[in-house]
């Protein structure tokens, strides 16, 4: 949307003040501006978290190796059952077995994993708005 239009929208500011706004947001981390594919339209159709559970002293180490493969959009060190969660985009669950198995399984430091395929995303991060408490806060 338009610096123009979101300031017609909330009326009483200009376009520039707009403008001016969000590029001190993007400067100070509070947004990120980018394009967000959407990987079912590009043949990605299955989604599969995958829990990995590491040996106590190659945990950042199997994380920081997840972050080098192209097919795993999420990855995050965890706290509780399992040392890492990941999630895997996939064609069909054939290449996520294959994946999971055959790439993942045999990462040094991996002990087991988990894997659930994701049937239905009702919310995703791209949909997550700030809590109106917490912009009511910063209004204040």
């Amino acid at each position: 949307m338009q610096a123009a239009e979101i300031a017609r929208r909330i009326g009483n500011i200009s376009g520039r003040a707009i403008r001016y706004r969000i590029e001190r947001m993007v400067q100070e981390n509070v947004i990120h501006l980018t394009a967000v594919v959407n990987p079912k339209v590009v043949g990605l159709t299955v989604a599969a978290d995958v829990w990995l559970e590491c040996e106590s002293d190659a945990i950042h180490e199997v994380a920081h190796k997840m972050t080098t493969f192209e097919n795993i959009s999420y990855v995050a060190c965890s706290i509780g059952e399992t040392d890492v969660s990941v999630q895997v985009l996939a064609r069909d669950t054939a290449e996520v077995y294959r994946f999971v198995t055959e790439v993942i399984g045999k990462v040094p430091g991996v002990r087991k994993t988990t894997t659930s395929i994701v049937p239905l995303v009702l919310k995703d991060v791209y949909q997550w708005r700030i809590p109106s408490h917490l912009v009511a806060e910063s209004n204040e």
